[in-house]
């Protein structure tokens, strides 16, 4: 290829351009650094979700910037004009109720510049943060399992300790719980190849609060009693999640960390939804979390708000903590 060749193929038309920037989803701007006149392509203004009608200016775009980080972009832009070089910063937008992600790249340092405009660029990387906002989530959710899984395993000791007769018979019971813990925590998995139903409501108790029953001279202090009903894969994961915190919560802090303490969870049917009943009796004194609640707390509320269409509602007593559980009927099955 000549050099002439190389010129030609470099030398793209505006429309090429534009049909460029278009496709990866590229919008321009330009801001006039002393009327505060704000101009943008078609799809900026589609970006932000403004109209053309009128002159715009940087306040008031700056009007649709997240309260949250509007001052740093405030400051962020009244500092590039200072800045030599590149610069990038990403915020929030709000449009129609729901948060956007935004990223300006433009090159800092006004001196010099044409007619006293600024121009850059803006992109949506909605989907980028969400997906680092995803593998953060699941970087201290696996953190909090982790945790919770050691204090499960010294209380599911503890109890073993109370009802064995030897060291050969601890071993093999405790040996059975970790077990079952096991298979528990198999159900907090999707099933693969889209199976189907997951579990019945019922099976799905049991199963996950059989490692903290004991089988000596208290057992049966667990009771279960729900509605036979199908729970979806999904549903199962999200329902696994939260029976698993309330019960690493009673074992440390409520019935299940006494001998003498019982666990009764009961369901019925209100329409098509369902709601579960977690009763606990004959633990310590419980009381309610100071402040907001750790990050169990807001893994139970997100999850229950979520995944699975309700909310979860806490009563907290002398006999024990008494747990409601509300959940949408219609996302419990899928």
């Amino acid at each position: 290829m000549t050099s002439r060749d190389t010129q030609y193929e470099l030398d793209w038309k505006p429309e090429q351009l534009r049909h460029a920037l278009d496709a990866a989803g590229v919008a321009m701007w330009s801001w006039n650094v002393d009327t505060d006149v704000f101009v943008m392509d078609t799809q900026g203004y589609r970006l932000w979700d403004v109209t053309r009608n009128g002159s715009l200016s940087f306040e008031d775009l700056s009007a649709k910037i997240h309260p949250a980080d509007r001052d740093r972009v405030r400051a962020a832009f009244s500092a590039t004009r200072a800045v030599v070089g590149a610069y990038e910063i990403d915020f929030r937008i709000l449009v129609g109720g729901e948060a956007r992600w935004i990223s300006a790249r433009g090159q800092g340092n006004d001196a010099g510049i044409r007619d006293r405009n600024m121009t850059g660029i803006f992109l949506d990387v909605t989907g980028r943060k969400q997906a680092e906002e995803g593998n953060e989530l699941l970087a201290g959710e696996m953190s909090h399992r982790v945790k919770n899984l050691l204090a499960v395993a010294s209380g599911l000791t503890q109890i073993t300790s109370r009802s064995s007769s030897s060291i050969e018979d601890m071993a093999k019971q405790l040996t059975q719980r970790l077990t079952a813990l096991g298979r528990a925590h198999d159900l907090v998995r999707p099933l693969p190849g889209g199976q189907g139903k997951a579990a019945l409501l019922g099976d799905l108790f049991t199963v996950l609060l059989a490692p903290y029953e004991d089988e000596g001279a208290f057992a049966g202090r667990i009771r279960v009693a729900v509605p036979r009903m199908g729970v979806g894969e999904a549903a199962a994961t999200s329902l696994a999640l939260v029976v698993h915190e309330l019960a690493t919560n009673s074992l440390k802090y409520g019935a299940l960390s006494v001998p003498e303490g019982m666990l009764d969870v009961s369901g019925t049917m209100i329409g098509d939804d369902v709601e579960v009943v977690w009763t606990e009796q004959g633990g310590p004194e419980v009381f309610p979390p100071e402040g907001a609640g750790g990050y169990g707390s807001r893994l139970l509320s997100r999850t229950m708000s979520g995944n699975l269409g309700g909310r979860i509602s806490h009563e907290w007593s002398r006999s024990g903590a008494v747990v409601t559980l509300k959940i949408d009927g219609r996302k419990l099955a899928r």
